[in-house]
């Protein structure tokens, strides 16, 4: 198949200097500010959570873990946005932050299907699952999304040309914006609908399919444990459909389109369709970065132990609080009824 290239003298998507890039750089600080406040305010309660065995919390970690190495390259997407689609700070960093980019979005999908499966087991086969519900069978899951979701996104940047784009005759340099696609990109990003969304997607249909008709069916449980197994079930699919949804819906139809230019001829028209869509397609990964800030708040609203957690640190919180006001006082008034530990 021959594929579209466009000429060494012109390029094939134009990104000027627009409010596209304010636009995306704001989505990106609140990413950053909320995420890593969320994160930070969780990881302690989940660590006690997972000391105590819990397999919840065991998941919960390695989210926190995934999630927190991608807010760290966030600040490189800020300048990238503030300087306009320019990234200036050279190829090795690119790759970095586009691995730890992408690496977070599918080790985060893998682990919320870990984590319906999860609830789906305690739930269904709530006597049959206690042999599988262990923290060592929980670490191992976890092991073994990280292990291949890196081992994969390490062959792409093995593979993946990217001082394309960084094309100095032309201005033009870009970070994971290179234009047109290359096959083996095209052949990845398939894969990756396929297997990175569409399969873990079904996996999560049919587990909180089968929690909610369980659930439903159960007079033991009470209004509130039901509340919370919906809000559970209706939120990750939620993150689903607003965090990766759409950039994979988007990805599937660039790849479509790219391997039905199958001529030289068809590449004014696939440029064009490519400059039509850099807009959305842009605002759709910015929109797959806020899954950093929601999962926290999500497991901590729908996990009893987690919440528990929460709430005893914050009265630990308030109680040191209370013992420095009142050595603070003693030290003025020499007074104080309160025992200092």
């Amino acid at each position: 198949m021959n594929v579209t290239t466009a000429s060494p003298t012109r390029v094939c998507v134009k990104i000027g200097d627009s409010a596209i890039s304010d636009f995306l750089m704001s989505v990106y600080i609140l990413a950053f500010i909320f995420g890593l406040i969320f994160n930070v305010l969780t990881l302690g309660p989940i660590w006690q959570q997972m000391r105590r065995h819990n397999v919840l919390g065991i998941f919960l970690l390695n989210l926190s873990i995934s999630d927190m190495l991608f807010l760290f390259t966030i600040p490189l997407w800020i300048n990238y946005y503030r300087q306009d689609h320019h990234w200036q700070l050279g190829v090795v960093s690119c790759s970095v932050a586009g691995f730890f980019y992408y690496s977070n979005m599918y080790i985060s999908i893998y682990l919320l299907c870990c984590i319906s499966v999860d609830r789906c087991l305690v739930v269904t086969y709530p006597l049959r699952s206690k042999a599988y519900r262990t923290s060592r069978y929980a670490w191992t899951q976890c092991a073994a999304v990280y292990v291949i979701v890196v081992a994969l996104h390490i062959m792409v940047l093995v593979y993946d040309n990217l001082t394309d784009a960084h094309d100095d005759r032309n201005n033009n340099d870009r970070c994971y914006e290179t234009y047109p696609m290359q096959k083996p990109i095209a052949l990845f990003n398939l894969l990756r609908v396929g297997i990175g969304f569409l399969l873990p997607l079904l996996v999560l249909a049919v587990s909180y399919w089968r929690v909610l008709a369980t659930v439903g069916q159960s007079p033991g449980l009470s209004a509130q444990v039901k509340r919370k197994v919906r809000l559970l079930s209706f939120g990750v699919i939620g993150i689903f459909s607003v965090c990766f949804a759409p950039y994979h819906i988007l990805l599937l139809t660039r790849s479509l389109v790219f391997y039905n230019s199958v001529d030289i001829y068809a590449e004014d028209s696939y440029c064009q369709f490519e400059q039509k869509m850099h807009f959305f397609f842009s605002c759709t990964l910015a929109l797959s970065s806020l899954n950093c800030l929601v999962d926290p708040v999500l497991y901590v609203l729908v996990s009893n132990g987690v919440q528990e957690e929460v709430k005893l640190c914050w009265k630990r919180h308030k109680r040191t609080q209370k013992d420095i006001d009142c050595a603070l006082t003693a030290n003025n008034r020499g007074t104080c009824k309160t025992n200092l530990i």
